[in-house]
């Protein structure tokens, strides 16, 4: 298939910041500090989970149209199998080098807990996603809804796909209302270990969900022609981009103040409620959309724009996300999220074995855990290396 190399480039970006955010040292490091999370209640993690969506959306309608539900949903469920194998390898992995490495387990045990595979009934809970080590939990997700991936994309091909947002949404009221715990709380006692750890995970699948699909449902009505961006997103059609461009103004001195501790605790208490990141909450909700709007209309109109200001920037935006580096992190992005949590590891358990680094280590030690999570992608590309790059489709 031909590729976007835009999406690529963004997949791309999201899997080098979502590195530089898991990377922990003693005392922290300023990379922390350059990312647009410090701006927004944007993160890669939202980024990347609807994109995978899109993606779905884009290459499965497609091949639903043209060879039935049933073979796409083999395809589908097919690759919800292989995202399944990959997650678990990763942990497997994981909690050997916590039997080989010295101190590897009392290092890693707030990430692992005390996992080990003498705990049958912990490992059955990893195999069924009720325990996610720490940075492994985004597979986990897209395994889930890939599986329920196929009914969603047939009923959008039959022009259903309102219905579908609305299930979607409802969803996810029902998870800012906590009515998952009428499940989940029994059991969490069930599995509750010694380490006080029963039930973990770090995103709720039923606020999370909105993210992914409607991803998947403007992937289907992008594949089937029902929509065209380039007449949504027009150089003169400005009320959209700047209506959303002001919720994100509108949040950036909240982000500031709600990330330095500068609001009173009163009005702190009140806005958390909103700001459950596993829930993904009214503020992510609807600063989400509204980041995208913007660079979306950015990309597709900016280039166009009367302005020269505007088609600066739209250039700058293109450039980084044509960046050959991140659309080659882009094009393999489920062996690179594997590798990224290997890196973060070992860099963690590095860096609590040896004497806490200067800042320039740490960036060091950023910059070249950076460069290393190319590699799967490099091997896996190596056939082609000083061949004809990929068709692409412009834009």
């Amino acid at each position: 298939m031909q590729r976007n190399e835009l999406m690529d480039g963004l997949r791309g970006y999201f899997l080098v910041f979502m590195l530089i955010n898991h990377l922990i040292f003693i005392g922290g490091y300023w990379m922390l500090l350059i990312n647009h999370n410090q701006l927004a209640f944007v993160e890669d993690a939202q980024g990347f989970v609807f994109l995978s969506g899109l993606l779905v959306g884009m290459v499965y309608s497609r091949k639903m149209a043209k060879s039935g539900y049933e073979a796409a949903s083999r395809q589908i469920w097919g690759r919800a199998f292989e995202l399944y194998r990959y997650a678990m390898a990763t942990v497997l992995v994981v909690l050997l080098a916590a039997m080989i490495l010295p101190h590897a387990r009392h290092i890693w045990f707030d990430w692992l807990g005390g996992t080990s595979f003498r705990d049958l009934l912990r490992l059955a809970a990893i195999a069924a996603f009720l325990f996610q080590p720490t940075f492994m939990d985004i597979l986990p997700q897209y395994v889930v809804y890939m599986l329920l991936a196929p009914p969603v994309v047939w009923l959008c091909l039959r022009g259903r796909w309102l219905e579908v947002m609305f299930v979607s949404a409802a969803l996810w009221m029902a998870a800012q209302l906590g009515l998952q715990r009428l499940v989940t709380e029994a059991v969490n006692n069930w599995l509750l270990r010694g380490d006080q750890q029963g039930i973990r995970v770090s995103f709720n699948l039923l606020g999370w969900q909105i993210v992914f699909f409607s991803g998947l449902v403007l992937g289907v009505l992008t594949a089937s022609r029902k929509v065209d961006w380039s007449k949504v997103f027009r150089p003169e059609a400005t009320l959209l981009p700047k209506l959303a461009l002001s919720i994100c103004i509108f949040f950036l001195p909240l982000r500031i103040a709600t990330a330095h501790d500068l609001l009173p605790q009163s009005v702190l208490d009140k806005f958390t409620t909103m700001e459950v990141r596993a829930d993904f909450s009214l503020v992510y909700l609807i600063n989400f959309p509204a980041a995208a709007i913007v660079l979306v209309w950015l990309l597709i109109a900016g280039p166009k724009h009367a302005s020269p200001r505007i088609r600066s920037f739209a250039a700058g935006a293109r450039w980084v996300l044509s960046l050959s580096f991140l659309r080659l992190l882009g094009r393999h992005s489920l062996h690179v999220y594997v590798w990224h949590v290997a890196i973060v590891y070992l860099v963690y358990y590095i860096d609590q074995r040896t004497p806490q680094f200067s800042q320039l280590t740490k960036t060091l030690i950023a910059l070249i855990s950076v460069m290393l999570l190319s590699l799967p992608a490099l091997w896996r590309e190596r056939k082609r290396l000083g061949g004809e790059p990929p068709a692409i489709v412009p834009g």
